[in-house]
């Protein structure tokens, strides 16, 4: 079925999402369409492998889950919207929750407590911008960028206002100071020195 073709400029809901085929990969934000296409570089998957693998080890016998993309996360503009009318379905590279009872069989309802996206040539502006304000806005404790061109982690923390800071930077020498999966050790050479 997918998006009918000329209605790109519609917004849409996770009702009309659930009907596209499922060979498409598709993200909602503010109802707006974005496609997820084309599939990701090699470097990027090597990246998403030893990210989401280092967490589910030190996650082992811990109450939060990791989950690695295809996953949907859903955010509902508050917490009696109809799942059918939530207009905000992402799929984050990696995403963590630490709250069970926001996971669903279709995913998660409601913030992950981090989210990791790993930058790509196609999707990269729409990470640094439009997911970093939907993820700031809902209450995503904290949000990773991992940028391989740069070698780079940028680490944003929710402050009590509700805004992020202004990025831990993750660098070759450094370590990495996570708050929501505090005692995580990760390498930057694992990460970035891949062959």
């Amino acid at each position: 079925m997918g998006i009918p073709e000329g209605k790109m400029d519609e917004l849409y809901t996770y009702s009309d999402y659930r009907e596209w085929p499922d060979e498409e990969r598709w993200e909602l934000i503010e109802g707006v369409p974005y496609d997820m296409s084309p599939a990701p570089s090699r470097f990027h998957q090597d990246l998403l492998m030893i990210v989401s693998s280092n967490i589910f080890t030190f996650l082992k016998g811990k109450k939060c889950k990791v989950y690695a993309a295809p996953f949907d996360v859903l955010f509902p503009d508050d917490p009696a919207q109809e799942e059918e009318e939530i207009q905000n379905v992402v799929q984050p590279d990696i995403s963590v929750i630490c709250d069970r009872n926001k996971l669903t069989e279709k995913g998660c309802t409601g913030a992950p407590d981090l989210i990791v996206e790993i930058l790509s040539p196609s999707t990269g502006k729409k990470d640094m911008d439009q997911k970093f304000h939907l993820y700031e806005r809902h209450g995503v404790r904290e949000y990773w960028i991992v940028d391989p061109g740069n070698r780079f982690v940028q680490i944003f923390s929710l402050r009590e206002d509700g805004t992020y800071d202004t990025g831990e930077l993750f660098v070759a020498g450094s370590s990495l100071n996570s708050r929501v999966l505090k005692d995580l050790t990760l390498s930057w050479e694992e990460l970035f020195l891949t062959d």
